[in-house]
């Protein structure tokens, strides 16, 4: 599944790294990805965790295709 970032929804609540280790943040605490801090988008397996993380995200600043 892709993992897309939309950086500029992101209000830096913390709960997509508190349900998935993919997901860190910068020094201004937007989302990134953890092992690709400067893409915005990467494909990764289904988990279920993810999946928790995206649908959490209040701004809807993370989506999955």
């Amino acid at each position: 599944m892709k993992v897309q970032l939309i950086p500029e929804k992101c209000i830096a609540c913390g709960l997509c790294q508190t349900y998935s280790n993919i997901f860190d943040y910068d020094d201004d605490g937007i989302v990134i990805l953890a092992d690709q801090p400067h893409s915005q988008s990467a494909d990764f397996l289904e988990d279920p965790a993810i999946l928790r993380a995206v649908k959490s995200c209040p701004t809807k600043a993370i989506l999955v295709e």
